[in-house]
C-alpha cells in the first residue's frame, strides 16, 4: 500500500487506498495516513544525520535535535536553515557557529539510521548514556494542572485524529495552560520539535512537558538539557527513565490520564497537590 500526498490533503498525512472491513463486509475506501520521511540534517556542508520523521515544522526540529543531541546550547549558534525537498526526501543545510562545528566534528559519529531506541551510531557506552544533565528542582505540579493538559494535548494533535498514527509532545505552566504542541510519527522527534519550538519563541518557560508515549530515559534526558523540571506520560516510564531523573533531579510521572497517575520520582518531597 502506498500513499499519495494531494493538494485536498492536509499537511503531514498522505491518502492511501484500503480495502475496510466492518462486521464482515470489506469495501474499497481512500484513507489518510500518517506521511513519513527522511530528514537529512546536514551541519555546515557535512551529513551528520538521517531521520525518519513527519514532514511538519522541520525548523523547530532542527532546533529541539541540535540542542538535545549537545551540537549547540542555544538557538543564537544556528545561522540560518535551508530546506530542500528531494525525490528521497528532505535535506536541511544547517549554518552553525565555528565554534560548535569545531566541536561536532571532534565528537562526530554516523547515526544514519538511528532507530526509535537512540542508541544506534553510538560507539561506546559513555556514548550512548551520557551523564544526566542538572535541573532546579521544582514543585510537581497540581494533578488538576496535570488532568487539564492532558484534556488539552488530546484535543490539539490534528494529525492524530486524521491518522492514529502520530505522537504528540505538550509545553504547559504550572496551572496546565498550553504553550506548545508538536507532532511527529516518532515520539522521539515530537518532544526534539516541542524543544526546539520553546527553544526558539517567545513563550515563557514551560513548567512541565507531556508526551503521549511511554517515558525512556532519552526522553528524561531531552527535558533536561533544556531545563524543564517535570516530565508527564501518558504511558510508562523505563527503569534508566527513573534513573535519569534522580539524577537530573526531575520529577517524574507516568500513566497520567485524568486525575490519575504514577510518580516515579519526586525531586520535591512536599507532593503534589
Amino acid at each position: 500500500m502506498s500513499g499519495q500526498q494531494s493538494e485536498s490533503c492536509p499537511a503531514g498525512v498522505v491518502s492511501a487506498g484500503v480495502d475496510r472491513i466492518r462486521r464482515g463486509s470489506r469495501s474499497r475506501e481512500q484513507d489518510l495516513v500518517a506521511e513519513e520521511v527522511p530528514v537529512a540534517l546536514v551541519y555546515n556542508g557535512i551529513s551528520h544525520a538521517v531521520m525518519m520523521a513527519s514532514p511538519l515544522d522541520l525548523e523547530d526540529f532542527v532546533l529541539g535535535f541540535s540542542l538535545t543531541e549537545g551540537i549547540i546550547s542555544r538557538a543564537g549558534q544556528i545561522y540560518g536553515m535551508e530546506l530542500s525537498h528531494q525525490q528521497l526526501g528532505i535535506e536541511i543545510e544547517i549554518e552553525l557557529s565555528s565554534e560548535c562545528f569545531l566541536k561536532l566534528k571532534e565528537k562526530r559519529r554516523a547515526l544514519t539510521g538511528r532507530t526509535g531506541c537512540g542508541l544506534c551510531g553510538r560507539e561506546s557506552l559513555v556514548q550512548a548514556l551520557p551523564p544526566a544533565p542538572l535541573v532546579s528542582p521544582a514543585a510537581m505540579p497540581p494533578l488538576a494542572a496535570i488532568a487539564r493538559a492532558g484534556e488539552l494535548l488530546q484535543e490539539r494533535q490534528p494529525l492524530h485524529r486524521l491518522s492514529g498514527a502520530v505522537h504528540a509532545a505538550g509545553a504547559f505552566d504550572r496551572e496546565g495552560g498550553l504553550l506548545a504542541v508538536r507532532e511527529d510519527v516518532g515520539r522521539h522527534n515530537a518532544l526534539d520539535k516541542l524543544i526546539g519550538a520553546q527553544l526558539s519563541g517567545t513563550r515563557p518557560p514551560a513548567d512541565f512537558m507531556m508526551v503521549t508515549s511511554r517515558a525512556s530515559y532519552e526522553m528524561v534526558h531531552k527535558c533536561a538539557m533544556l531545563g524543564v523540571a517535570t516530565l508527564v506520560a501518558v504511558s510508562a516510564p523505563t527503569s534508566l527513565a527513573i534513573d535519569y531523573a534522580r539524577q537530573s533531579g526531575m520529577n517524574l510521572l507516568g500513566f497520567a490520564r485524568g486525575g490519575d497517575g504514577v510518580i516515579y520520582h519526586q525531586a520535591d518531597p512536599a507532593g503534589p497537590e
